[in-house]
């Protein structure tokens, strides 16, 4: 895995978690309230849940690899297309309720069940993992994707670190709350030119094919 990749795959374990939604607001509303311990440990919890659609991503891009080019060429576009779709979405997004007040008494608990039930994290994962792999091409196999399943693990847990860290501090939260959907859509901004970028890619190698 060259070092260009890595990076990118990290940067987009973060991005994974700090995207604006129901975990991240949750974790603000339970740092804020009991401290930043009970902070981490509902991202403790919820690692599993990630870590487990995670794989799931990475062992399905696998079997495409191992299935033609054309297919994982076409896998490539579909999961650039579905960031384009999400970042369009979070771009559009409004000003929505404040941070639910749960995970108090179990927090690593509240995380696993957030984490495990996300309906949108299969798919989500589907399509990151189908973005950074589009630069390795269909010949993916289990110790390149080990190798981004790594990265990607590695910046989940610096996006944690950084999530807590700053939502522990009262004013930092009470700002994100207010100013929410404006981040929301600047982070939807960026997923659109990524999600375009490796579209783009896909077709791109198609086409030199």
């Amino acid at each position: 895995m060259s070092l260009t990749l890595f990076l990118t795959a990290v940067f987009a374990g973060v991005v994974y978690v700090v995207t604006p939604g129901p975990a991240t607001l949750a974790v603000l509303g339970i740092t804020a309230t009991h401290g930043r311990g009970h902070g981490l440990a509902f991202f403790l919890g919820h690692g599993v849940g990630d870590l487990t659609w995670s794989a799931l991503a990475l062992a399905a891009l696998l079997g495409a690899s191992r299935l033609g080019p054309d297919l994982f060429r076409m896998l490539g576009l579909v999961c650039g297309l579905y960031l384009v779709w999400l970042g369009l979405r979070a771009a559009a997004s409004r000003s929505d309720s404040t941070a639910p007040s749960i995970g108090a008494t179990a927090p690593i608990r509240t995380g696993m069940i957030f984490g495990l039930t996300n309906p949108k994290a299969y798919p989500f994962s589907l399509a990151m993992y189908g973005a950074l792999s589009v630069g390795i091409g269909p010949s993916l196999d289990l110790a390149e994707a080990g190798g981004l399943f790594l990265a990607t693990t590695f910046g989940m847990m610096i996006g944690d670190v950084v999530t807590v860290g700053w939502a522990g501090l009262p004013a930092v939260g009470r700002l994100f709350l207010r100013f929410r959907t404006p981040i929301s859509r600047a982070i939807g901004l960026l997923f659109v030119a990524f999600g375009a970028k490796t579209a783009w890619d896909a077709v791109a190698g198609g086409t030199r094919g």
